[in-house]
């Protein structure tokens, strides 16, 4: 897609995503428990796509691939192999910021 105001219908209906590995794309599938392979963009300078598609394929929740290794990628996976992306836990943070500032 070009540009969609909101992708959560899509995500709903896939049984599998395909992605670039911004973290927003990421996070976002990862939390509607959709298995996700991500293609690193490797034209990009200091490439934080590919340190967090590195990170979350070694906590076995994506796998992950550049343009040309996509097709290998696809014919070789094996999705039961990933592991589910754990719930976030906003109030662990506010808990923390509490602290921080001086509140608790």
């Amino acid at each position: 897609f070009r540009f969609k105001d909101s992708l959560a219908e899509d995500l709903q209906q896939a049984d599998l995503v395909i992605s670039h590995a911004g973290a927003g794309s990421c996070l976002e599938t990862l939390e509607e428990g959709k298995p996700l392979i991500v293609v690193i963009n490797e034209k990009l300078m200091n490439n934080h796509q590919l340190e967090l598609a590195k990170q979350l394929h070694r906590d076995g929740h994506v796998l992950y691939c550049n343009c040309s290794t996509l097709v290998e990628t696809l014919q070789s996976m094996d999705l039961s192999t990933l592991k589910p992306f754990p719930p976030g836990q906003p109030e662990k943070f506010a808990l923390f910021l509490d602290k921080a500032v001086g509140f608790k």
